[in-house]
This record gives structure tokens, sequence and C-alpha cells, in this order.
């Protein structure tokens, strides 16, 4: 048996909690992965793992040796990665997550693998807001502010949030004038895939104090909200970086444009680590050079 592998399956069923989630990220059956962890406690001579029908958890050992396993196997990428950088061109795989603009994001990221053929992209478009480093991605786009210390952070700029709606809708329900308009209007508001919660509209200059309107229809897709304000269904608050082009052509319109007060950071952010593979380092400074919204 080969004891890194042993290692590998060992630290993923620690990540993930079970050996089927491990066998999946691994590609191999969850007997396979029992036998490799099997194994190495006999190479080891401890057991690692606490194996019941309440689950699995960590014995002392299994701790200790976590850490341990960790650093080998980032020792292990690293050395990898310093001797297949030799021939100049990074490679490898890179798992990468960000919002779900397809529209906007695809392109770059079709440069991005015409650049650096060698490098294969794993893509996941969501509205979740992902746990970087607990889930396993090597970078992800993020939309707001950031609070994790354990991750490293780049700028792309500022998105300017802004309600639209298009001209047929505002022609059969009148353009609101100021806050409290809303409330006769069909709104279409956002729920955070990740927690439940229902965007708020952060709406300035209003007499009566008003901080939120009722929503009319609320869903968890960026997509389906943009394709119910181009269709004349209500009033939504969307990126611009996504609704900017659609306000050029006049298929939207910016509604209470002096009152909504809000700007959006986005940041290229990946785990910290003592060591970047070059295939994140070109991925990171492709993205913050074709990137850069304003």
């Amino acid at each position: 048996m080969n004891l890194v592998d042993g290692i590998e399956a060992f630290v993923k069923i620690a990540d993930l909690g079970s050996f089927a989630a491990a066998a999946r990220e691994l590609n191999i059956s969850p007997s396979a992965v029992s036998k490799l962890v099997s194994k190495t406690e006999e190479e080891l001579g401890t057991r690692l793992l606490n194996r019941n029908t309440r689950g699995l958890s960590l014995t002392q050992e299994g701790e200790m040796f976590l850490e341990r396993s960790r650093v080998i196997l980032d020792e292990l990428t690293a050395a990898k990665e310093e001797l297949s950088s030799v021939s100049g061109e990074p490679r490898g795989k890179l798992r990468v997550s960000m919002p779900y603009i397809p529209s906007f994001f695809l392109p770059v990221i079709s440069r991005f693998m015409e650049q650096y053929p060698a490098v294969t992209l794993e893509v996941d478009l969501s509205d979740r807001l992902v746990d970087v480093v607990e889930e396993g991605f090597d970078a992800v786009i993020r939309v707001g502010q950031l609070s994790d210390s354990r991750l490293t952070a780049r700028s792309l700029g500022n998105c300017a949030m802004n309600l639209v709606a298009s001209p047929d809708y505002l022609r059969r329900y009148g353009i609101p004038a100021c806050v409290e308009d809303l409330s006769s209007h069909i709104c279409i508001q956002y729920r955070y895939p990740s927690s439940g919660r229902t965007e708020p509209w952060p709406l300035l200059n209003s007499a009566s104090g008003v901080q939120g309107v009722i929503p009319s229809l609320v869903c968890n897709s960026t997509d389906i909200r943009l394709g119910l304000a181009l269709d004349g269904k209500g009033i939504a608050f969307m990126p611009g970086l996504l609704t900017e082009k659609y306000i050029e052509s006049g298929e939207l319109k910016i509604v209470l444009g002096n009152i909504v007060g809000q700007n959006y950071e986005i940041n290229l952010v990946w785990p910290t680590n003592k060591y970047a593979p070059p295939r994140l380092k070109a991925f990171t400074d492709f993205i913050v050079n074709h990137f850069t919204v304003s």
C-alpha cells in the first residue's frame, strides 16, 4: 500500500465526515477508502478513527496525526508543483467558485483556459456562500464583506447596486418618486441560499424611516430576478455589472437612483498557505488583470 494514499484518505474522511463523502472526492469506492485507512492504522500501530453507529470521530492519536498529515500532503504538493513548474507552464487542477452570473464571469474563464491549457478548471457557479477552506476551493470570487482570517484577498473593485425595472413595467405601474411609493409596486427580492435571509434594500432619505419593502416575489436566483425584471414583472435590486448592458440598450431603467445607497466590494480570495502553486498564482494574476471592475 502507498502510505501517502492512506494519509490522503484519512484527511478526506476527517474533513468531510464520512467514508462515502471521502470516496466521492477521491473517486474510489467507500470500501477502498476503508481499506486504505485500516492499512494506515496498521502501519502506524494505532487507531486513528472511532467507528460506531453514531458516526465517525478522531481518536486522540488521530487528532495529532491529522495536523501532521496536512503538512505532509502540503509539502508533497509543493514539491510536485516546483518540479512541474520547471517547464515554465502552470499545470494541474484548480477548484474555483464564483457567483452565478455566467454572462459576466465565463468570458474571462474562457480566456484563462486559452492562455493556460495545462490547467484544469473545476468551476462552481453558485449564489451560495461557500466555505472556501472547508469545501476545498482553491480560489473564490466573493461579493461583499470579508470576515475569514484564513483567507488572502485581492480586490477586484466595487460594484454599484441599483433598483431596476423595464420601461414596460414603469408605463403600467408608474415611476416611483420616493421610497414610500414602493408599497404599491411589485418588488422582486433575493433570498440568500446559504442563510435563507432576504436581502435588504438599502434605501436612503426616507422621511418616514422606511428601511425595507414588502416583497411581492422572493427567489434565490440572480438570473431569475434579472429575467423577471426584463420581462416587466417588477422592480429588482441588481448588481450594475449584470444590468449595465441592459440599461445602455434601454431594456432596463434605474429607479430611485438618488436614494439607493449600496456598493458591494468584489474580492478574489483563496486560502492563506505557506506555498501557493504556480497555477494558483497564474489564476489570481490573470483574474486581477482581466476582471477589475469599477
